[in-house]
């Protein structure tokens, strides 16, 4: 099952075009990660893909919803975390949790066991009266992580979710993900980190606004004789460069 499609996606802002014409296909239950340096458009493309944003030109389907047409229903669907989630430092972390159930309707008579299963899962149970605010930066973002989890959302966008988070809590934070699979979520993210970005069945990377390639890890690094993404994704930005009209 497709459960990302985009046709002639873009977005521009002003003179600037941030998005230019992306055609993507994402399956269920798969790990799709997007890398590309400050200003590529990854975070426009995960706005336009949660129906924060409209296209300026073409379109696009989220788990059979169009982002436009089909935006409060898409919401019903995904969950979206963006680079600075919205934690409350004054609340703990289970009013945390129990108010974005609110905001996603989630019933009460159902919240207390899925509240301490995301805690469980994420290991902040022995942390649930803690205030946000008191937690670690990696904690955090579990916690960002949990909430957007608490209505079962069928796919998760994550915009650089580990940003500047500690290498083991990085770790931890992936290992969750790799959780979530066994429940067929689909996972779309943004990293700056080209070891995570390995972690991914695909990766696009992106150059100003447009999508320059996207495969597997292993089959990008074969096809342009690299040890690593980085190296590979040098050598493609470098050609693309270089191919451009001086």
């Amino acid at each position: 099952m497709i459960t990302i499609k985009t046709e002639n996606l873009a977005r521009k802002f002003g003179s600037l075009i941030a998005l230019d014409h992306l055609n993507l296909e994402v399956d269920e239950g798969e790990i799709f990660g997007l890398v590309g340096p400050d200003g590529a458009g990854k975070s426009t493309t995960m706005r336009l893909l949660t129906g924060i944003l409209d296209p300026s030109e073409g379109q696009a389907w989220v788990y059979n919803k169009h982002t436009v047409k089909e935006a409060e229903a898409l919401k019903e669907n995904i969950a979206y975390m963006s680079q600075r989630f919205g934690l409350y430092e004054e609340l703990s972390v289970t009013e945390n949790i129990n108010f974005y159930a609110d905001v996603y309707g989630v019933p009460k008579k159902d919240r207390e066991v899925v509240i301490d299963k995301l805690l469980g899962f994420s290991g902040l149970l022995p942390f649930k009266q803690r205030f946000a605010g008191k937690l670690s930066g990696g904690m955090k973002q579990k916690l960002g992580l949990s909430c957007a989890l608490i209505h079962t959302p069928k796919v998760l966008f994550l915009d650089e979710p580990t940003n500047g988070v500690d290498p083991v809590s990085r770790r931890d934070f992936w290992n969750i993900l790799y959780d979530l699979l066994k429940e067929k979520v689909t996972i779309f993210c943004s990293t700056c980190y080209l070891d995570e970005a390995e972690r991914c069945h695909r990766v696009g990377l992106m150059h100003k606004g447009k999508l320059l390639r996207c495969e597997s890890p292993d089959i990008i690094k074969k096809e342009f004789n690299a040890k690593t993404l980085e190296e590979a994704f040098i050598k493609i930005i470098n050609k693309y460069e270089s191919e451009q009209p001086k």
